[in-house]
């Protein structure tokens, strides 16, 4: 288990992965080294899987969001249907779920003609997929990775 200090660290670092580490040691009253020893003894630990870079989607013409329920005939322990919905660069998640349905895939285009053409020639055409259903958001009132940290 992970103590208050390295709990408040966690907590700056969701709110700006890219803080010097002076000032996070500021913000929890340690030495720099100390606290950049915290932070590679979180990320060993597996508390941190990594820091990205949040693109503007519209900068980048991907501005409509789907979301795709995918239907399979079975799925076996090692299913790659899963593992090919994940490579598709368009896909931003794949959810193994519980249901009718096998997969919530979560993904982002251009519009509309995209949409329909991702789902009919790459997923719909995989082996062992029956069914697709697709919901696309109308507009986007919470998007975050940040994980509420008690």
């Amino acid at each position: 288990m992970i103590d208050e200090t390295s709990l408040k660290i966690l907590k700056i670092l969701q709110e700006k992965a890219r803080i010097p580490n002076v000032e996070v040691a500021r913000q929890v009253g340690m030495a720099p080294s100390a606290v950049l020893e915290r932070i590679r003894k979180l990320e060993k630990g597996g508390y941190i899987d990594g820091y990205e870079v949040r693109l503007n989607p519209e900068k980048f013409d991907r501005s409509l969001v789907a979301f795709v329920e995918v239907a399979v005939q079975q799925t076996p322990r090692k299913d790659p249907v899963g593992e090919k919905l994940a490579a598709l660069p368009e896909v931003l998640e794949v959810h193994f779920i519980t249901g009718q349905d096998c997969y919530l895939v979560k993904l982002r285009v251009a519009d509309a003609g995209s949409l329909g053409g991702l789902v009919q020639k790459k997923i719909a055409s995989l082996p062992q997929v029956t069914a697709t259903r697709t919901a696309i958001a109308m507009s986007t009132l919470k998007e975050t990775w940040r994980i509420p940290i008690d």
